[in-house]
């Protein structure tokens, strides 16, 4: 079983989920944005699955320094071209297993996708 996590080393949920596969001895394989970077093919698979404004993290402080005119026009298109220059923008992590994806650390959800029984 091998999941691959989709993320930023220093983010705080990565590091949450990482540590909470690695307690449940569940394979994983990281890509780091900021190292691997946010292809196009990585974009298309990701908003094959979520609408282009589940992906988009309008909390964060990528979002909040965007011009008002980039954010109130944003579509599909502009948002995919907004993931690839800024992937500080994408909500983490992004889980990939089976072709199953996920957006975020949600134990239950996680647990049932990889048939496990979770350790808290």
């Amino acid at each position: 079983m091998l999941v691959t996590i989709y993320g930023i080393s220093n983010c705080d949920k990565v590091k949450k989920i990482r540590g909470w596969l690695q307690d449940n001895s569940i394979d994983y394989k990281f890509h780091d944005y900021k190292k691997h970077g946010c292809e196009e093919l990585l974009i298309k698979n990701i908003l094959a699955q979520f609408n282009f404004q589940e992906v988009i993290n309008t909390r964060g402080t990528t979002w909040r320094k965007l011009p008002d005119t980039i954010k109130t026009l944003l579509d599909e298109k502009k948002a995919a071209y907004l993931m690839q220059d800024n992937p500080s923008i994408i909500k983490r992590p992004i889980l990939e297993f089976n072709g199953q994806w996920v957006i975020g650390f949600d134990i239950k959800i996680l647990a049932t996708i990889l048939k496990c029984h979770p350790r808290p």
